[in-house]
């Protein structure tokens, strides 16, 4: 992706919080400068990956297939005596018709909430033992409070203000319904890890390459390392 895709991006995102009221810390705005100087007061957020995330899973098309992210709060799960945290928050906005790929967790538990905007459609199955698609056995969620059962590649839409919780090992495709607009989801969970709990159906990269045409407007949680040396 080019970084002046991810700038724009991050921009459009931030006029979509702003229309459905939605706020963000100060580090969301910090300058590159700002994430490099940051003493070790700040360390939970580059250390837990706080912040923006940009992603078109390697497609080079992110409208058709990505996923713009701010996570506001996490744990760890390798260091968690010091970051004790057993939850995460995140925000994650869906372009309309934008697909994110079919993937499970391993570890983490998560409630996916429609907080605004188009409709969310999760298209569902269980992972067998071998990580591939089991299309036999039902799909066991729970959805607003509501134990529902149902058919292995079934679709659960979700209107604003609907929500699904998700287990482990549970395969999940998401996509914004053409037409219905962009999706602003917002994501309760067990500690996440972005680089090590995401099992992709297909062989698809969770970040993308970066091209540095232009400035760093929004820095990245995968900038904090170059940024932080």
């Amino acid at each position: 992706m080019k970084r002046s895709e991810i700038n724009h991006i991050v921009d459009e995102l931030l006029d979509f919080a702003e229309e459905h009221k939605v706020y963000f810390p100060k580090f969301a705005s910090w300058t590159p400068e700002m994430v490099a100087n940051a003493d070790n007061h700040y360390a939970e957020i580059f250390d837990t990956m706080l912040g923006w995330d940009v992603t078109d899973f390697g497609s080079d098309d992110f409208a058709k297939r990505g996923l713009a992210v701010f996570t506001f709060r996490n744990g760890s799960y390798h260091n968690p005596e010091k970051y004790p945290k057993i939850y995460c928050e995140k925000l994650l906005a869906l372009e309309d018709g934008q697909e994110l790929p079919m993937h499970y967790h391993q570890l983490k538990s998560e409630d996916t909430i429609n907080r605004g905007g188009g409709i969310l459609d999760i298209t569902v199955y269980n992972a067998t033992d071998d990580d591939k698609l089991d299309e036999k056995n039902d799909v066991h969620v729970v959805k607003d409070g509501e134990t529902i059962t149902v058919a292995a590649g079934s679709v659960i839409s979700l209107e604003p203000g609907e929500s699904v919780t998700m287990t482990p090992r549970i395969y999940h495709r998401w996509q914004g319904r053409p037409g219905t607009g962009k999706v602003m989801v917002w994501e309760v969970s067990s500690t996440n890890d972005d680089n090590t709990d995401n099992y992709f159906l297909e062989s698809v990269p969770r970040f993308s390459h970066v091209d540095e045409d232009e400035p760093i407007k929004h820095v990245l949680f995968a900038d904090y390392p170059t940024l932080r040396k």
